[in-house]
């Protein structure tokens, strides 16, 4: 095969930072032929526009237009508009990462046409079906022909599900990657400066999880538990823009938090970096802390991630605010715990993803 065509899909902010190291990576190999096909999933300049920038990723190829809506409307159009330009330009295989909806009907959409599937970030699991994302998940795995995962729980979750093992690939974590490659560089943004903060005095908040801000009740609870927290440091706010509307909506009044718009990615490495502590509903920024040696409290009753909590800095603490205050006063008590970096998330997965597609597409 003279030229291997990959179709590189993206939607929303978490895809991001997994696409970044693996279209470098493409674009150094004169046998990859890569499209970028951004969806239009996020598609504001604080949830996209930023990210492009700060991570050095180059204009789509496609850009979708899909936008905001439910998760049934967002996953039928992905699905509606992507199909003619996988036809069109008839890819190799076509690449997705993560768990968001244009992860699964671009997945889905490919596997109905015959196009080869990899999934970058396969076998995470919550066994939580009542998350969007773990829908996503287990329905994107089950229709890809490389699952790329980035811990060894992930595989025991493919072969529980039926995956065959010569299906499953160990490369570690493209995330990584990304952080340690613009390590040096968000050390240079000036955000804690803005903010008026010195590293290791404030705690970093991020929430977004319906299961803490759809109810008017949790929500309110959530951030009077942040408001008590702030008595005793610093507690910056960079407020998902879901979380926003919920917070109008429940007229939540977050008196003695720093709110903020959504970072950029340089800059919110750099807040989470410096932190004295992290509470985070988020599944990558356990994964973001650990590598950077920062204790964080996930503000949920299970994680996809577990390695984070093995090895990591990571602990579950519930949706429980009175316990998550807990926790977070425990931790700011006592020096931060040791944490080891998990095995291969050295950054190099992505050029381990893109060595497994060259032999194996090159063969065809």
């Amino acid at each position: 095969m003279t030229e291997i065509r990959i179709a590189c899909v993206v939607g929303a902010r978490p895809n991001f930072m997994k696409i970044a190291p693996i279209i470098s990576e493409l674009q150094k190999r004169p046998v990859f032929a890569p499209q970028l096909i951004h969806t239009g999933q996020h598609f504001s300049a604080e949830m996209s526009d930023s990210f492009f920038r700060d991570l050095e990723i180059p204009e789509p190829d496609v850009n979708l237009g899909v936008g905001g809506g439910t998760h049934g409307e967002q996953t039928a159009q992905v699905m509606l508009r992507i199909e003619p330009v996988l036809r069109a330009f008839q890819p190799h295989v076509v690449l997705v990462v993560g768990d968001v909806n244009s992860t699964l009907a671009a997945a889905i959409t490919a596997a109905k046409i015959g196009i080869p599937v990899a999934h970058v970030e396969a076998g995470l699991r919550s066994f939580d079906r009542t998350m969007p994302e773990e829908i996503n998940r287990v329905l994107t795995d089950a229709v890809s022909d490389y699952l790329f995962t980035t811990e060894p729980a992930a595989e025991k979750n493919l072969l529980a599900e039926g995956i065959p093992a010569r299906k499953i690939f160990f490369t570690g974590n493209v995330m990584i990657d990304t952080l340690l490659r613009f390590r040096d560089k968000a050390a240079r943004s000036d955000v804690l400066e803005r903010l008026g903060l010195a590293p290791g005095s404030y705690a970093a908040v991020t929430l977004h999880r319906p299961s803490n801000v759809d109810s008017p009740a949790s929500l309110n609870a959530m951030i009077a538990m942040l408001v008590e927290l702030a008595r005793n440091l610093p507690v910056v706010f960079p407020v998902h823009p879901r979380t926003r509307a919920r917070m109008a909506s429940a007229g939540v009044a977050p008196d003695g938090l720093i709110l903020t718009d959504p970072m950029g990615y340089l800059d919110f490495l750099r807040l989470i970096g410096c932190a004295r502590l992290v509470l985070t509903d988020s599944g990558g920024i356990q994964e973001e802390t650990t590598v950077l040696g920062v204790p964080c409290l996930t503000l949920r009753a299970n994680t996809e991630r577990p390695i984070t909590v093995e090895m990591g800095t990571n602990r579950l603490v519930g949706t429980d605010p009175a316990a998550a205050l807990q926790a977070a006063l425990e931790t700011l008590a006592k020096p931060p715990r040791a944490a080891s970096r998990p095995p291969l998330w050295d950054g190099n997965a992505s050029g381990r993803i893109v060595d497994i597609l060259e032999r194996s597409l090159s063969s065809q």
